[in-house]
């Protein structure tokens, strides 16, 4: 099958049109498209170099959200089929609100109020990930709890750099799981504990990439840590994601509104 080229340009870090543009293609399933990110396309410079690669593309396809008309007007001069957030959204918000747009590039992922809260927020997930000081976890937004290996510490970053959250992240040791109850030091925070599940098979393929052919990575081995931990979850009426199917977003996105 050939694949269809994407393009996906902004200027700023292209986080938003990348995401739109993905979500759409989904819905495409019996065509297979390669995305090229052209972040930062910021001056008529810029768009210029962008438009002539968009035109020596055949049959490209271009996701916009380029905030200065002028431009979005030069990216227009490639002739690709072009689909621009802002000119398809921004005037149903504009007749819907009584007001015109006002251009300013740079502002959905730029240096905005919340960036030093997110930052304090990735150093606190580094510093209580995998149950390192634990004596903080009363500074915690969520716990995220769960055997080794079901995603606890790339959701934890997730949650900080996307959201602000303040999140840590408590493995449970073969030893945790042979108890009656969770981790005495995890009892104190219960309400704000969040417990990460997925199938056996899916955890010991990804254990099997970390220790090929270990019994850390075996079936058996994955099978009882994961109904031990349910055990326990269940004991303490924890909420618990089953993540087998999930990328970090979904999975920050359910956390974040249960």
């Amino acid at each position: 099958m050939k694949k269809r080229i994407a393009f996906c340009v902004s200027d700023h870090t292209g986080v938003t049109v990348e995401a739109v543009a993905k979500s759409v293609l989904a819905q495409f399933p019996a065509l297979e498209f390669s995305l090229i990110a052209l972040p930062f396309i910021d001056s008529p410079e810029k768009a210029q170099a962008a438009a002539a690669q968009i035109a020596a593309t055949p049959s490209a396809l271009v996701f916009s959200t380029l905030s200065d008309p002028a431009l979005r007007s030069i990216l227009r001069d490639s002739h690709a089929s072009l689909f621009d957030v802002f000119d398809l959204v921004a005037p149903a918000v504009e007749t819907a609100l009584g007001l015109p747009a006002i251009p300013s590039g740079g502002h959905t992922h730029g240096m905005n109020n919340d960036y030093e809260s997110r930052m304090d927020a990735v150093n606190f997930a580094l510093n209580l990930d995998d149950g390192l000081n634990p004596e903080r976890l009363d500074q915690a937004d969520l716990i995220l709890v769960g055997v080794s290996r079901v995603g606890k510490t790339p959701t934890a970053l997730y949650l900080a750099l996307q959201y602000g959250l303040r999140a840590a992240n408590y493995p449970l040791t073969p030893d945790d799981l042979a108890q009656d109850s969770l981790p005495g030091v995890l009892l104190a925070h219960l309400p704000r504990l969040r417990a990460l599940t997925l199938a056996p098979d899916r955890l010991a393929a990804i254990r099997q990439v970390r220790y090929p052919d270990s019994r850390y990575a075996s079936l058996a081995q994955c099978r009882d840590e994961l109904v031990a931990a349910e055990r326990l979850f269940a004991r303490h009426a924890l909420p618990v994601l089953d993540t087998t199917r999930m990328s970090v977003e979904e999975i920050a996105a359910h956390l974040r509104h249960p």
